[in-house]
């Protein structure tokens, strides 16, 4: 199973700089979309469904042209669950979710802390995600949670850990959070099998920042400790430029 993830900053922008053409290229069996920033009816469905992707699944925000996540498949997934029930996160269109035989698949997107409104939004987000996962994980023990996090989890996953010690995205509180959720039950797919420096999965688009490899890791692939020994390939998408992010791709056996 190959599933992929992609804070896409704007599908239809995307889409304009080649998007899918990279998924026909990559094709995932599943594809974990974030940042849509986009409604259903504003999408030609019918590209995605020439890539090979008659499924697809999208949860927009109410504010237009904000947020959003979306999941694209190739198979027909067993079920599919739009938001979390909690409306302080689904009226972001933040949480979806689709069931392909056992496995539960998840396309998430953290509220980024641009500001102190914003950060203490972003918190409480992140407390009502655990609970969430607490309780899905009672139902469903097979889960993949793919998207943005929004947090670099150790300073190997951050090009200056130490001027951007006070910035949200790498908080001790944010930290804190992701080391504690890791400990609830997931493995974070990437370092499961890649410990070196340097891998980032978002660059600002000012200074030359992407060229110059000055990023942040804010892309996830976590899998529950049920799956861990599935993981056969967790890979950072880099050459794909639909973005200020990149994709990530995840394989399990």
């Amino acid at each position: 199973m190959k599933i992929a993830s992609y804070n896409v900053n704007g599908i239809r922008a995307a889409t304009k700089k080649g998007f899918s053409q990279w998924l026909q290229t990559a094709s995932p069996d599943v594809l974990c979309l974030q940042e849509i920033k986009a409604t259903k009816d504003q999408l030609d469905l019918s590209l995605y469904e020439k890539c090979g992707y008659p499924y697809q699944y999208w949860f927009s925000a109410q504010k237009k042209g904000y947020s959003g996540v979306a999941i694209l498949a190739k198979q027909r997934p067993d079920n599919v669950v739009y938001g979390t029930g909690t409306a302080s996160m689904d009226d972001e269109g933040r949480n979806i979710r689709a069931d392909f035989n056992g496995v539960s698949v998840m396309s998430l997107y953290v509220p980024s802390g641009s500001n102190m409104d914003r950060l203490g939004f972003k918190l409480g987000y992140m407390d009502d995600l655990q609970q969430h996962i607490n309780q899905l994980k009672k139902e469903r023990s097979e889960l993949v949670l793919c998207g943005d996090y929004n947090i670099c989890h150790h300073a190997i996953d951050i090009h200056d850990p130490i001027r951007n010690k006070n910035v949200s995205g790498f908080l001790p509180v944010e930290r804190e959070w992701m080391t504690n959720f890791l400990k609830s039950g997931f493995t974070d797919s990437f370092r499961y099998l890649n410990s070196n420096p340097h891998h980032y999965t978002w660059w600002s688009y000012r200074a030359n920042a992407r060229a110059r490899n000055k990023g942040w890791r804010l892309d996830y692939a976590m899998v529950s400790d049920g799956l861990k020994e599935r993981i056969s390939r967790s890979v950072i998408l880099s050459d794909a430029i639909h973005s200020d992010h990149c994709p990530i791709m995840l394989e399990l056996k």
